[in-house]
């Protein structure tokens, strides 16, 4: 396993809460004799404690998380890219990307599909599985892209779907590429008409009419993939990053032109 992958595997146990701890030195000090409903998660190569949760509380280590997904991964082409441990090991986020599926969005950028999955011991996330396509598309960190797949499944006892992990994992691996075999193609192999730029217009509001606009006479966008770049480049650099209406557009905008591409694809043909 690559040597990224390993410094996020460390030997994790559930104690139950029934003992308390040194404030000086968080690590155990003394017990209780009844039974509290929660438990602690406890780092064993350190003895920190990374938490302490209710009995509901399905502990799914790293290790477990990289058993099942590495190796599909890997043997789809994935990369490991990123590995980021914050809290002590209490949160963990794992990113691969797929080096050999990708597309150029222009001026010598290459989009390739990414799989983070975010992993927590102390409650502060799920088991969360995140795939698309995503790109820095400024300095300030700003990364906007396209998800083929969210899963949020949280660390519960009731929770089946953390029993099959695997099969998460493939389905996601399954869908992310299928972006960019079957989707993308189609974007940028269809040309817009007069029509889309009007129906692009009005995905605005008003009062960005005339950015979006400007935007489209620099661009002058030829197919769907070019709109949907035009689209991104606004939302990301001229539009108010805290206004409902931005994240609405940007959630159903590559939709959007996946579906006027392949309405213009039957036009096409027929």
């Amino acid at each position: 396993m690559n040597t990224l992958l390993r410094s996020a595997i460390f030997p994790v146990m559930e104690i139950p809460a029934n003992f308390t701890l040194s404030k000086r030195t968080n690590k155990i000090s003394g017990y209780l004799p009844e039974n509290t409903g929660h438990k602690f998660i406890v780092r064993e190569d350190t003895g920190d404690v990374l938490s302490c949760m209710t009995d509901e509380y399905k502990l799914v280590t790293n290790e477990t998380v990289l058993k099942h997904a590495n190796p599909i991964i890997e043997k789809s082409g994935g990369k490991v890219k990123e590995v980021r441990m914050f809290a002590n090991g209490a949160k963990t986020t794992l990113k691969w990307h797929f080096p050999n599926e990708k597309v150029n969005i222009g001026k010598n950028e290459d989009l390739t599909p990414e799989i983070i999955i975010n992993n927590s011991y102390n409650g502060t996330s799920g088991l969360n599985i995140l795939a698309g396509a995503f790109r820095l598309v400024c300095a300030n960190g700003m990364i906007i892209g396209v998800v083929s797949q969210n899963y949020k499944n949280k660390h519960s006892v009731y929770n089946i779907a953390l029993n099959d992990i695997e099969s998460v994992i493939k389905e996601t691996v399954d869908k992310t590429k299928l972006i960019f075999t079957d989707e993308f193609p189609i974007l940028q192999e269809n040309k817009i008409s007069e029509k889309h730029i009007v129906k692009f217009l009005k995905m605005f509001p008003m009062h960005a009419n005339e950015i979006v606009t400007m935007a489209l006479i620099a661009n002058k966008p030829k197919t769907f993939w070019d709109l949907f770049n035009v689209g991104t480049n606004v939302l990301s650099h001229n539009m108010n990053r805290s206004a409902e209406s931005t994240h609405n557009i940007e959630t159903s905008l590559y939709n959007t032109m996946k579906k006027w591409a392949l309405q213009s694809k039957k036009v096409a043909r027929a």
